[in-house]
Formats: C-alpha cells, structure tokens, sequence
C-alpha cells in the first residue's frame, strides 16, 4: 500500500516569516481536496500531517483509508527546533504530544509507550533553523524512523538522511511535504504486503519500508512559493499590493537551495568525521 506521509492543510498555521506571520498560511490547501487530489493519484491510504493541528481529521473522519498524523514542532534539549512526525494518533495523543513538545526525551518516550511510531524529518535541510552536535545524537537514541525522501528539498539532502538511516537501520519514510496541491503524492511510502492502515503503520514500525518519488527541486519550490503567494491574493484582496514582491521569489528560492546545499555539506561531514561519526555509527 502507498501512502504520502507528508502532507500540509490550511490547518498548518500561519507562515513563520516576520511579517508574513500574521498574513500568510503555511498552506491552503483544503482538507477534502487534499484528500481526493491523493487518492485520485494512486495513494490507497492518506494522512495529514499539519503542523501541531488534527483539525484536518473533523472533514475526513469516516473517509476510507484515512489515518491521522500530526507534524509536531519540537525543542530539543540544545535549544534547537526540529519537525517530527507521529503517525496514526488519535485526538487523546494530539494533547499529550504538544504537551511534551518543549521536552524532546518526554516527547518520545510519550510516542514509545504507546506505541507510535515517529520519525525526525528533514533532517539534513535547514528549513528548522540550525543545528547541534548533541542533536544526532538524540537523533539516534530516540528516534525509529527517519523522513529520506522529502519532495521540497534537494536529492543530496535526502541522500545524506538515507545514508543516516542506513547506518543507523532506522525505519525510512518519504513524503512530498506539499504546502499546494500540485506536488502531492509524487513523493510517497509504500509498505509491500499491507492491506490496511494499520498493517501499514505496523509496517513502519517494522522498518518494512519503501520509498518511492521524487527529491525536491528549484523549480518545485519556486512553483510552490508562487501559488501560496497567489492563494493569499485570493483570500486577502488587499495583498495584491504586494504582488510586485512575487518577481523576487525565483531569487529568493535560488538562495534557498543554495543554502541547503551548504547545510548538509556541513552536517554530513560533521557526522561522518572524528568522534562525533565514530559515536553515531556505533550507536
């Protein structure tokens, strides 16, 4: 069975940008559209992952083959932020989690007692903000699963988390983390053998995974800034005052990729050099 495990509504929140924060969504996609637009492309299971939000779940509740799943915004004990995905909750989970999300460890020792299974996404991309040492670390002690194939960021990115899996025999997952409609399901997991959600989700719990699709890429993102700038045009008429501004987004996505290039050339070697790589290869 396939499922994209990376999936954004307009119950994501607002934009995080200065600025952009009390105007702009993360993403506009409708819950039920989002839902058709996967099946329609040849997912047999779909799930939501918003950020810190399972309003999404009260439009798609009794729909076949849905499964909810949040994308928690998490602190680690560094100071740094990072994304994790939980997978098949339910609304009593959705509580306790955000209730743990300032406290990494209590956050994941919540996910092992109740057996859901989680991962660390994007791991090599920047799009959280920095990083530290003692973060892989955690990454490696705490975590079953890790985002490999994520459909926004570039092919070496994801290599580098593939590689991390690998070493580390960690569950891999992959999903298009679409914030519009038209990169969804062109990344995806499929568990061979699963007939449904649950025998899937037990699938990645045993690590029986495959992911399938595609990296991200300049275009991809770029196409995406655009129609997010456009749906805020159509929301709030007003911004079209604004819309000179979405001549600069092809630069402001070019500097983008720049930088998550730089980020996982510094991080790969980080965690393949000296102690720090002998550390997290043992582990």
């Amino acid at each position: 069975m396939r499922c994209d495990l990376h999936v954004h509504t307009r119950h994501s929140g607002m934009c995080n940008l200065p600025v952009l924060k009390h105007i702009c969504r993360e993403s506009y996609n409708d819950p039920e559209t989002v839902y058709d637009t996967l099946k329609r492309r040849g997912m047999d299971l779909v799930t939501v992952t918003d950020h810190d939000s399972v309003d999404a779940a009260e439009a798609l509740r009794g729909r076949p083959g849905f499964f909810l799943s949040e994308e928690i915004t998490c602190i680690t004990p560094s100071g740094m932020e990072i994304h994790v995905g939980a997978f098949g909750i339910d609304d009593r989970d959705h509580i306790e989690l955000q209730r743990r999300r300032k406290d990494l460890p209590a956050l994941a020792a919540y996910l092992c007692e109740q057996d859901i299974f989680f991962t660390v996404n994007h791991v090599f991309s920047g799009l959280t903000g920095r990083r530290a040492e003692l973060d892989f670390e955690l990454f490696a002690d705490l975590f079953p699963g890790i985002e490999t194939l994520n459909g926004q960021i570039p092919a070496g990115n994801n290599a580098a988390a593939a590689r991390l899996a690998r070493e580390w025999r960690k569950s891999e997952i992959g999903g298009s983390d679409s914030h519009t409609l038209a990169s969804l399901a062109l990344t995806y997991t499929e568990v061979p053998g699963a007939y449904d959600a649950e025998s899937f989700l037990q699938g990645l719990r045993r690590g029986h995974t495959c992911v399938r699709g595609a990296s991200g890429g300049y275009w991809t993102l770029t196409r995406a800034i655009l129609h997010i700038g456009l749906a805020l045009i159509r929301e709030k008429r007003w911004t079209i005052a604004f819309a000179p501004l979405l001549l600069t987004v092809p630069l402001i996505t070019l500097a983008n990729r720049a930088s998550e290039l730089l980020f996982e050339h510094k991080w790969s070697r980080q965690v393949w050099s000296t102690a720090l790589g002998e550390r997290l290869i043992r582990s």
